[in-house]
């Protein structure tokens, strides 16, 4: 698939263009946060930002999400009633979406659909309608560590077509059928945009100063990693407030309830989180995570020990940094893993 390249003063004909087939949404500027939003105007699409606030996860996996309605009539012959949720009825795009959160989704495809007996159609539903159009990191964060968990800045991983911002144009790379239909009718890339595109890279890479640490990890047991003494001291500070794991990208713990109202009624999934106590509390009144220290350990382990361990030593982790950033009592994921590494 040949390099194109798009210059930027075609973005708004080229957002046009996408807007007959799907509906765009690319991280803009809101309330003085990059979020994501519908792309309405290709002036407001953001070029230089370190990362949203939120990871996109949310597109596939809402924050709240209604699986199905039902009615309960005892006096119909059809006694329960159960409707399906509808499926999207047009497909969407993310533009720009970096590298990293691109590379979640490949993490939590190896959750969600596992085989055809198990996937789960809400998310299967919407990954497979929805075309992932990502921006290289030109210049990341002191807080990131992707090239320590299996990414990097220009990674490819989970995207249909990568961009690299060369100042007055977007060099455009395909990478499957679906960036293929994005990229129709651009210009061939000359070399010398594709080489900037490589160097550019290259130079991403090596202003990523962190790294993590991960052989030991991979070599010990899980026993060996459960009983380490670190945790004694790792979970001190914690507040268990869950904030690491509704902003990180690749956390997918939820909850299923029924909400009811006369005869009617919704089944919904909502994000929950490892760190509450309630999450593993048994009807019993046993809980076997009871104490801050399993619930700390517990994050930690599952993503750095238990998901490698199960998914083909995939970590379930891209180094986005965003729980680095907004810890309110600054526990570095980075530290803690060395530690676990040490």
């Amino acid at each position: 698939m040949a390099d194109k390249i798009l210059a930027k003063d075609k973005l708004a004909d080229f957002l046009g263009k996408l807007q007959a087939d799907y509906e765009v949404y690319a991280p803009q500027e809101v309330e003085g946060k990059a979020q994501w939003a519908p792309l309405e105007d290709a002036g407001k699409a953001l070029w230089e930002f370190s990362n949203t606030s939120m990871s996109p996860k949310d597109f596939f996996f809402p924050q709240t999400e209604v699986l199905m309605r039902f009615k309960n009539v005892q006096d119909h012959e059809s006694g329960m009633v159960m409707e399906a949720e509808p499926p999207l009825d047009k497909k969407r795009l993310l533009l720009n979406i970096r590298p990293c959160d691109a590379k979640a989704f490949q993490v939590l495809d190896l959750i969600f659909v596992q085989d055809e007996m198990t996937n789960d159609l809400y998310w299967k539903d919407k990954r497979d309608m929805t075309t992932l159009v990502g921006l290289a990191c030109s210049d990341p964060c002191p807080s990131c560590f992707c090239t320590s968990m299996n990414c990097g800045p220009a990674s490819t991983t989970g995207l249909d077509a990568l961009l690299f911002d060369l100042g007055d144009k977007l060099l455009v790379r395909s990478l499957t059928e679906k960036g293929e239909a994005v990229a129709e009718g651009l210009d061939d890339a000359a070399e010398g945009d594709t080489a900037a595109a490589a160097e550019q890279a290259t130079t991403a890479e090596g202003k990523i100063s962190s790294s993590v640490g991960m052989d030991n990890v991979n070599s010990r047991s899980v026993m060996e990693l459960y009983e380490a003494g670190m945790w004694d001291r790792v979970f001190e500070n914690c507040l268990n407030c869950g904030t690491c794991t509704y902003v990180c990208p690749t956390c997918h713990c939820f909850d299923i309830q029924d909400e009811t109202q006369g005869t009617e009624g919704r089944r919904v999934r909502n994000w929950d989180n490892c760190m509450s106590w309630l999450f593993t509390m048994h009807g019993t009144g046993h809980n076997p995570r009871g104490t801050k220290k399993d619930r700390v350990r517990q994050r930690f382990m599952h993503k750095f020990k238990y998901i490698p361990v199960k998914r083909g030593g995939e970590i379930g982790c891209v180094g986005c940094g965003r729980c680095v950033v907004l810890c309110p009592v600054n526990i570095d994921v980075r530290r803690v893993v060395n530690d676990m590494n040490a």
